[in-house]
């Protein structure tokens, strides 16, 4: 079980009294709902293998992991087979697969912990064949096939082969065929149509060879939503389970909201006059005798420096601008002439009554992802309205 604070709901809660008032607050329920909204989307014929890599896109993998397991998923997807590991060292019996190449130095790794993975060339392979017979179990690989996204993943012409190759090999079990989109989220479809005509078509050659994978998925968060043709009996949301969409071009057929919100306090308030030089380089300098407040975040925790002349926090719903450049632990923001500010009142950073997680991102010039996989280990995490065992 996971240690964690366990505040009410968003709605109604204190500012944190001990422990470090920066935090990001997880809502599993709505992580349960958002899986439950995109399994409406594929049908109940449909399985899902939730993704948690990056420690659940930074809101914590095992809490993550869980909680789609308990909404329905039914397999887990990570990166690297350290994060399989720890999912299994905390008691998760799921089906996991590794979605980055293999490394055939890890290969005992997969077996140890087993981890499904998908090998792209024959020493890699033969290393985890090796390694499965040793620990006396069989390790279930992945064909995937590279139809267009040009990074991992065996070339079309040569699917035939290597299939045949791998199911030759002891220790392994060819149980799933994939492959990933590169363009799902843009508004133009023709090329993650011709990605999945590619794939369809080593799909078949397959079948016609006696190989049917069981396990044959496509269809990332771009896919789900806007692709149902590709969906096949597995598929693999990443960024939709966690509320934000892949790019504004997606059609949003499945109706998800975001489940993490960063929090923080006030620090310390205090009345300057016009013309105080705020922060870093006196790159901002009061216009008016205006109240300033010192926030406990910055980009040490993973609120970019980027986001200096950019963003605004929210305290008790009035919107203030961030003063000055942003630090490596502490902000400045202007809350204006005669504002009623005490030190501890909370602060919503992202989410909340503040910017949404697609506004930072914007202000960024970024995606989603980045700004929630930022979020360093310093932050804590704090989980609402769900179990995590």
């Amino acid at each position: 079980m996971l240690p964690m604070p366990v505040p009410p709901p968003f709605a109604a809660e204190p500012a944190v009294a001990t422990g470090r008032p920066t935090r990001a607050e997880v809502d599993l329920g709505q992580l349960a709902a958002n899986l439950r909204a995109i399994r409406r989307r594929i049908g109940a014929a449909v399985e899902v293998m939730a993704t948690v890599k990056a420690d659940g896109y930074g809101h914590g993998a095992v809490p993550s992991a869980r909680t789609f397991l308990s909404a329905g998923a039914t397999h887990l997807a990570v990166a690297i087979p350290e994060e399989g590991a720890a999912l299994r060292a905390a008691g998760i019996g799921a089906p996991i697969l590794s979605l980055t190449a293999p490394l055939a130095a890890q290969a005992a790794l997969y077996a140890a912990h087993d981890l499904a993975c998908s090998p792209s060339d024959a020493d890699t392979a033969r290393a985890l064949s090796a390694a499965a017979v040793e620990a006396g179990r069989t390790v279930s690989v992945h064909l995937k096939l590279d139809t267009g996204m040009g990074r991992v993943g065996v070339q079309p012409d040569d699917a035939l082969a290597f299939a045949a190759f791998l199911s030759r090999l002891d220790g392994l079990r060819l149980d799933g065929l994939m492959t990933h989109f590169s363009t799902s989220d843009e508004a133009d479809p023709a090329f993650a149509r011709l990605q999945l005509g590619r794939f369809g078509s080593v799909r078949r050659a397959l079948a016609e060879r006696g190989i049917r994978p069981t396990r044959v998925h496509a269809a990332n968060s771009g896919a789900i939503l806007s692709l149902p043709e590709s969906h096949y009996g597995l598929v693999r949301p990443g960024i939709l389970l966690y509320g934000s969409y892949p790019s504004a071009d997606v059609v949003r057929s499945v109706k998800v909201a975001p489940v993490l919100r960063l929090r923080s306090v006030v620090g310390l308030v205090k009345t300057v006059p016009a013309g105080t030089p705020v922060s870093y380089g006196r790159h901002y300098v009061t216009s008016r005798e205006t109240v300033l407040a010192t926030i406990p975040v910055g980009y040490g925790d993973g609120y970019r420096r980027g986001l200096t002349d950019k963003a605004w926090v929210a305290i008790d719903g009035r919107r203030c601008p961030v003063a000055g450049r942003v630090c490596m632990d502490q902000i400045v923001v202007d809350c204006g002439p005669g504002a009623t500010v005490r030190p501890g009142d909370e602060v919503d950073l992202i989410g909340g009554a503040g910017p949404s997680i697609a506004q930072v991102a914007d202000w960024l010039d970024t995606i989603p992802y980045e700004i929630t996989t930022a979020l360093t280990a310093r932050v804590p995490r704090v989980y609402l309205n769900g179990m995590t065992e």
